[in-house]
């Protein structure tokens, strides 16, 4: 298992309670940073909780990243904490129901593109005027295989990640003129909680499409996102990272 650097660093970790995200903050805690867990269900953050107690590395707090005002919220409780924010991991999404574009519920479509998309220009929008103060940050985006390709019968996700990867383009740019990096990763179907709930046809479907013939490993996403949160991560910015076992060609 490599080692990274996080000593001293303080993270922000959205929809960190379980899979990818949970998997991210226990690696960069075990290499000696501080994290905040974001996350909106109450259960997960109290079993974080009860996991690590008083442990002063570790923040779980309640936030809905598609409402404003509780990023900015949680954003004010993590700078009480820790006083900064070094490293921001935008993790949190939903998936949304698997339909024909034609009979995709309007609700539906929004709620997966309010939380996925606008949630995650929320936080970013929140968290980058305190990485310029200081003159450093890193920003990891979850985007998707889907949004590089489309998933069919899941135009919701496929066109949040797609939207993701832009955001991470533009934002790579604004912010290079700063030791700021902002990059994404674009992994393929991992066993996480998320993409389990999916209808079973579905997940056979794209799980096909890989060419390594298995899911991701939250282990293997962990480390691809813990190298690009590092300041050795130092000259790379708005650039895409495969994760798709092969199935994205570029």
């Amino acid at each position: 298992m490599n080692t990274y650097d996080f000593a001293g660093r303080v993270a922000i970790i959205t929809g960190g309670g379980q899979g990818i995200g949970l998997r991210v903050a226990e690696l960069m805690l075990a290499n000696g940073g501080s994290i905040a867990i974001w996350d909106r269900d109450e259960k997960l953050l109290a079993n974080l909780t009860a996991k690590y107690g008083q442990d002063g590395k570790v923040l779980p707090v309640r936030a809905d990243i598609a409402d404003l005002a509780s990023v900015q919220s949680a954003v004010a409780t993590v700078l009480e904490r820790f006083g900064k924010i070094d490293i921001l991991i935008n993790n949190a999404a939903i998936v949304g129901p698997n339909a024909p574009t034609w009979e995709y519920a309007p609700q539906d479509f929004m709620d997966v593109v309010q939380i996925g998309l606008v949630g995650t220009f929320f936080v970013c929008r929140t968290v980058v005027p305190h990485m310029i103060g200081a003159g450093y940050g890193r920003i990891v985006n979850l985007s998707s295989v889907a949004g590089k390709e489309g998933n069919p019968n899941a135009s919701a996700y496929s066109s949040t990640k797609a939207g993701v990867l832009a955001l991470t383009k533009s934002l790579g740019k604004e912010l290079a003129k700063y030791d700021i990096a902002v990059n994404a990763v674009t992994p393929a179907v991992a066993k996480t909680t998320m993409a389990m709930s999916q209808d079973p046809d579905f997940l056979k479907m794209i799980l096909s499409k890989i060419p390594r013939g298995r899911m991701l490993e939250l282990s293997e996403a962990a480390s691809m996102i813990c190298w690009l949160a590092t300041a050795e991560n130092s000259f790379t910015t708005g650039a895409v990272f495969d994760l798709s076992g092969g199935r994205a060609t570029y």
